[in-house]
């Protein structure tokens, strides 16, 4: 394996699969599946998963509710996509374990570096929710923040599209793929990849960013295996 170590983000809206809603089982599983192969592999995996087929904090905001009260919903709508993927990976045989940023036991396990180190290490998977427990940041911060904390070798973003495109791919049908990106070409040309504040934190880092399809299955298993299916930013 290309890793020993990784931090991937989910996109809670790759979870509502086809459904448009909530937590198609298909895709959990789908991700349970490819994760525990992983696992199997050797690769210690931390995971962040955004909470967008509940609920997202910002689109509450711009409906009349307070910002600070919509990211806390937020960060619990992460809370119940962590333990659904965690069931589903228990489910499978592959232990899982979900910290919290905020204080939610029995919920969950309250979030520190060490205990999610020493999870990975013991070849269960450290479920990170909450985001970085703050409002006004994103999960993409939160995820960016984990992958910094645990000192991991990438942070990997699964989400819908197979990279970095000059533009919206589902809405443009002329943008181009790039195989390698630099953060400050990221941030200069205002490319979705992340919200600024996550990219900025991975350049401080030298965190590097991989962008790829997790809904296409096999796809985790390529990417950690060396093969181009996605882009690289660093």
């Amino acid at each position: 394996m290309k890793y020993n170590r990784i931090l991937l983000k989910l996109s809670g809206e790759s979870l509502m699969g086809k459904q448009g809603y909530g937590i198609d089982t298909d895709r959990l599983n789908s991700y349970a599946l490819q994760i525990q192969k992983a696992v199997n592999n050797g690769v210690q995996v931390g995971i962040v998963i955004g909470g967008g087929n509940i609920f997202r904090g910002l689109s509450g905001a711009s409906k009349g509710f307070d910002r600070v009260k919509g990211d806390q919903m937020g960060m619990l709508a992460t809370v119940i996509n962590s333990l659904a993927l965690s069931s589903a990976l228990e489910a499978i045989g592959q232990p899982a374990k979900v910290l919290t940023a905020i204080p939610m036991f029995p919920i969950g396990y309250p979030y520190s570096k060490w205990e999610a180190i020493k999870a990975m290490k013991e070849g269960t998977v450290a479920i990170m929710s909450c985001g970085t427990g703050s409002p006004y940041f994103t999960t993409d911060t939160g995820s960016a923040l984990r992958a910094i904390e645990i000192e991991a070798d990438v942070m990997l973003k699964g989400t819908r599209v197979d990279g970095v495109y000059t533009a919206d791919p589902e809405k443009d049908p002329t943008a181009t793929k790039f195989d390698h990106i630099t953060y400050e070409e990221v941030i200069a040309r205002n490319l979705k990849v992340m919200d600024i504040t996550a990219t900025a934190l991975c350049k401080e880092n030298s965190m590097p960013i991989y962008v790829f399809n997790m809904d296409k299955e096999g796809n985790l298993e390529k990417m950690l295996n060396g093969d181009n299916v996605g882009t690289l930013v660093d």
